[in-house]
């Protein structure tokens, strides 16, 4: 069950777990009594995500609101810089290999098509 958070008039904001279907409906203030509409005061908490995930959301979060232009990116990032890809490396060479015969092939590139 989702906790909420409301805010009692007289007492401040506290919080309750409800079920989603009465996450919208008021609730009483564990000390007056008082009903207390439901306000979001705080971000939603993300501990229960794997840290990868929780990365791509605030680099998601981060990036939706102000990208880089060109001139930002090719500011941060030299050529070959390296620094985006997630071993810090730069990409491996496209994996050729050679028949007997000596032609040559690219199975990364386009498995699905023929050799000349």
């Amino acid at each position: 069950m989702p906790i909420y958070e409301y805010l009692c008039n007289d007492c401040g904001p506290f919080t309750d777990m409800r079920p989603m279907a009465e996450c919208d409906l008021p609730q009483h203030c564990p000390q007056c009594e008082a009903t207390s509409p439901r306000v979001i005061l705080t971000a939603p908490a993300f501990f229960c995500m794997p840290s990868e995930k929780r990365k791509a959301h605030a680099t998601n979060e981060q990036s939706r609101h102000a990208p880089k232009t060109l001139d930002q990116y090719k500011a941060a990032h030299g050529p070959g810089c390296g620094c985006c890809s997630p071993s810090g490396k730069k990409k491996p060479a496209r994996l050729m290999t050679k028949s007997k015969s000596g032609a040559k092939g690219f199975p990364t590139a386009r498995p699905w098509m023929i050799s000349h």
